[in-house]
């Protein structure tokens, strides 16, 4: 019996096939749309999947203003964040926050809703944080990142 065949491959940074995706958000639950995000972010829906390097795809989201939640999350969800001074708790509910994305001053490719749910399900370490600048969230059915030829993925058929 060969043992060679049984030495399990860990790929480093330099290894790892990181290709681009498109996906799109219209009708989408958030937060079953970002945990899939995020398992393609991380790269766990290849192969080769390391736990502590980047060997996810980058994703393109188009349509991000046409997602769902249910219920009356909207309003009733709050999101907490803090500036770091004294009495600089902020809240925030996913409606202002979709508003936010919708205004003309913020980068393009930066969707707060989409950010604090994706940081939320990625690792809290340095590697989550690089894998949060692989996502590129657009409200409209355009995007600047067509010279990267990403495919696009039907979001429903993965696991």
């Amino acid at each position: 019996m060969d043992t060679l065949s049984y030495k399990t491959v860990s790929v480093n940074a330099e290894g790892a096939k990181k290709e681009w995706v498109v996906v799109d958000a219209t009708d989408q639950v958030l937060g079953r749309l970002c945990a899939k995000v995020a398992k393609i972010l991380r790269g766990k829906y290849k192969p080769c999947y390391t736990p502590h390097v980047d060997c996810g795809d980058n994703v393109i989201i188009i349509n991000a203003d046409k997602v769902v939640l249910t219920g009356n999350k909207w309003t009733d969800r709050i999101y907490l964040s803090y500036t770091g001074y004294p009495g600089g708790q902020r809240s925030a509910t996913p409606a202002i926050l979709k508003l936010k994305a919708e205004r003309k001053g913020i980068k393009p490719g930066i969707n707060p809703l989409f950010m604090k749910v994706l940081k939320g399900m990625l690792p809290k370490n340095r590697l989550g944080a690089q894998l949060l600048k692989n996502v590129h969230v657009f409200n409209g059915p355009e995007h600047p990142h067509a010279a990267q030829n990403p495919k696009v993925i039907d979001i429903n058929t993965l696991k």
